[in-house]
């Protein structure tokens, strides 16, 4: 996720982010480049979990009923406005009602917000997630609120299942953090069975919210004069060792054989229509635009940087 914070990424902070990665969607060059950002990648991760806390930080427990409700709030109520629901959060990308017979997995549970969502409703839950700490709080979390499912630390791009293991696989917002996003889709072709189906999030390209917002803030924070490019700047300011960002074509060749795209649509967080720092003055004009108004730039216009891809996997 693109955290709306207010620090200034210096380059001292910088060494973290995996070294040679020099374009929007660049594979490694070899199986050496791969394991080390990797390696890097699963250590953000695991220091740095997606608890949504970059505001404000969780008053609960960790681990506790407490502590999972809270995220879940700060998540969905940030979702619900670029996406509202009726009845279930995502309902609209997650075929809920058709699940009951079929075998699911999630990439990249995070601290299990989706996986709350999902396992009620499938046949069989299953949730991987390239870091212990993650992994093992989902699972925690499926135990407390006494929900069916199974969640293991592993990496998607060797996943440790037989071919034909699933039905539905889900991911939001993971596989474009991994070392090589080509790898993952390879290894989701695998654990589908035939026709089976994919929805991903991964984060979308657009002149807005990547390079107009990288360029007001290499300017105005002296970034652009630091890192000496567009592409280091967005990279400093994403989560992960690695962060991904595609348009809808790049997104259709690098699926290409693995998977058929049946839909592809955008949606954006509200904050990305003011593409400055965050701050209590951005918040205050946040509330005072519409959230229909706001979907209407980043969905329907496509300003948003979620590109979320429906497939079906490839003969």
């Amino acid at each position: 996720m693109i955290r709306p914070t207010t620090k200034n990424f210096s380059g001292t902070e910088f060494h973290n982010k995996a070294p040679g990665f020099q374009k929007p969607t660049q594979l490694p060059r070899d199986e050496g480049q791969r394991r080390q950002w990797q390696t890097i990648n699963r250590s953000w991760w695991e220091s740095t979990p997606m608890r949504y806390d970059w505001r404000e930080p969780l008053t609960a427990p960790v681990g506790t009923k407490a502590y999972f409700e809270e995220i879940d709030s700060r998540f969905l109520a940030s979702a619900y406005k670029y996406m509202p629901w009726k009845d279930i959060p995502f309902e609209a990308l997650i075929p809920f009602k058709e699940l009951s017979d079929k075998d699911v997995l999630e990439i990249g549970t995070g601290l299990g917000t989706h996986a709350h969502l999902l396992s009620p409703y499938c046949k069989s839950f299953t949730g991987i997630d390239l870091t212990e700490t993650a992994s093992a709080l989902t699972s925690q979390r499926l135990q407390l609120f006494g929900l069916p499912g199974r969640t293991s630390q592993m990496d998607a791009e060797d996943m440790q299942f037989a071919p034909g293991s699933f039905d539905y696989v889900w991911s939001w917002g993971v596989i474009h953090h991994s070392a090589d996003t080509r790898r993952v889709l390879a290894e989701m072709n695998r654990v589908l069975r035939p026709r089976g189906k994919a929805t991903v999030m991964v984060y979308h390209r657009t002149w807005w919210a990547y390079y107009f917002s990288a360029l007001l803030r290499g300017l105005f924070r002296g970034q652009l004069k630091t890192y000496g490019n567009l592409h280091t700047v967005a990279q400093a300011a994403t989560d992960g060792a690695i962060a991904r960002y595609y348009t809808p074509f790049e997104w259709r060749e690098v699926s290409k054989g693995l998977f058929d795209i049946e839909s592809i649509r955008i949606y954006g967080l509200k904050a990305e229509i003011l593409p400055f720092p965050a701050s209590r003055a951005k918040q205050v004009l946040e509330r005072l635009i519409p959230d229909a108004f706001a979907r209407l730039l980043t969905n329907r216009l496509r300003l948003g940087s979620f590109l979320v891809a429906n497939m079906r996997r490839a003969p």
